[in-house]
């Protein structure tokens, strides 16, 4: 039987596609829309959690402040180490953490010291405890094997005063906030947080604990896009569903161009009947680009509203989430922090083949893990629709297939994006 193709345009099922951005091409041009913000609020300490230094962090002491010792033990001069044999030391006195001995050690003598306890005068090496005799009279042996100057931890060695111990733009850690303590600080400048409005388009759509009529399916994408943007520290205006209608698109689109810094929609920026997103925004707007040669996630729109900046991402499900990582979260990174994101990618062996035509760019949903030699393999989660949402959960990483890549064997080598690594930003 003879079949004949009917081809009117280009679709999501063709392999290339004349004039269709690659992804690389995509996010630059998206990075280079966007700019950092300004703005900035001083914060308590423990509020500071996952914002962004907006000013360097000097410090204003040494850390730490003295020389103490790193273990218990005891703290005498160096100079008195033996190179052979043994030697004995009266034990002076005993400095605990917090205390200070306010004499000096002298020749045959040691002092008692504590983790943490100021080095005596007189001193500059602690034998551990371990590794001492303690005598009848009082005093202690030593033997050799040690080296002037061990067990001490020296003034500044971690923080020089006048150091810049976190620079602005950081995205501060519980790490940073120990370090910000133990210089004494309380209070630091950040960046103000990125405004995002975001809604999902579609007359099929309904809200957790509707009822559902035939064809009507309930919208996960706001619950994705609310759990991502969470994660990042963006602040959310969840404007829910807008109606596949012009009037109430547009409305809307004002709505959230006043309100915020970066706009995302998801869905309506196909080719359907009822796709009007992409109008709407050319006459309340403008579109930089909306396609883009990549799977899942060809629909993707870019361009302003007003004074934002718009992402109108694909309804399905996998692509809202894929398109999002790829090009929404290094927007958001950039404008919070006015640092480049630079996502971890490693190599693993492919444990199955995987199929792959060229001229899209992929990302396959896959399953990372260390083998018994320790080297990495990653699988595919199996069925990659997108709108296959537990692809997502079951998958911990994005297996990333460039636009010239083929069929894949096993045991070749693939590039890996784990999800770990798109769940929070950088410092």
């Amino acid at each position: 039987m003879q079949t004949t193709t009917i081809r009117t345009a280009p679709s999501c099922a063709d392999d290339r596609e004349p004039g269709i951005l690659k992804v690389e091409e995509a996010r630059r041009r998206i990075l280079d829309a966007v700019t950092p913000l300004k703005g900035e609020e001083r914060l308590a300490l423990r509020s500071a959690l996952g914002r962004v230094l907006a000013r360097d962090v000097i410090s204003p002491i040494d850390v730490p402040g003295h020389d103490n010792s790193a273990m218990d033990g005891y703290a005498l001069a160096g100079a008195q180490l033996p190179e052979s044999g043994f030697l004995d030391l009266r034990v002076r006195a005993t400095v605990a953490a917090g205390d200070r001995f306010e004499g000096s050690c002298k020749n045959g003598e040691c002092i008692r010291i504590m983790t943490g306890a100021p080095m005596p005068a007189g001193t500059d090496t602690v034998v551990m405890q371990e590794r001492t005799m303690e005598l009848s009279d009082g005093r202690i042996r030593i033997g050799t094997g040690h080296r002037r100057g061990e067990n001490v931890r020296r003034a500044g060695e971690d923080i020089a005063a006048g150091a810049v111990v976190l620079e602005a733009g950081r995205w501060l850690a519980p790490a940073d906030l120990g370090i910000l303590a133990s210089l004494g600080v309380a209070e630091v400048s950040v960046r103000r947080r990125v405004r995002v409005a975001f809604f999902s388009t579609g007359d099929e759509l309904r809200g957790v604990g509707e009822p559902l009529a035939e064809g009507e399916v309930y919208d996960s994408n706001r619950y994705s896009l609310y759990g991502m943007l969470r994660r990042l520290g963006a602040e959310i205006q969840d404007m829910g569903v807008v109606r596949d209608d012009p009037v109430a698109l547009r409305t809307a689109f004002a709505e959230a161009g006043e309100l915020a810094d970066v706009v995302i929609t998801s869905g309506g920026v196909s080719v359907g009947a009822a796709d009007y997103t992409k109008a709407v925004l050319e006459e309340l707007g403008e579109m930089a680009f909306w396609k883009i040669a990549m799977k899942p996630g060809r629909p993707l729109a870019f361009g302003r509203l007003g004074n934002a900046h718009f992402f109108g991402l694909p309804g399905n499900p996998v692509a809202v989430m894929v398109t999002f990582y790829q090009f929404v979260l290094p927007a958001l990174h950039w404008m919070a922090s006015g640092r480049e994101w630079r996502p971890l990618i490693v190599e693993a062996i492919a444990a199955e083949p995987l199929r792959k035509r060229r001229g899209r760019y992929e990302f396959l949903r896959g399953v990372i893990e260390p083998g018994d030699d320790g080297i990495l393999s990653v699988r595919s989660v199996g069925r990659q629709g997108s709108g296959i949402l537990t692809s997502m959960s079951r998958g911990n990483c994005f297996i990333l297939l460039d636009e010239e890549q083929g069929d894949v064997a096993a045991g070749d080598r693939v590039r890996v994006q784990p999800f770990a690594a798109l769940t929070h930003c950088q410092g």
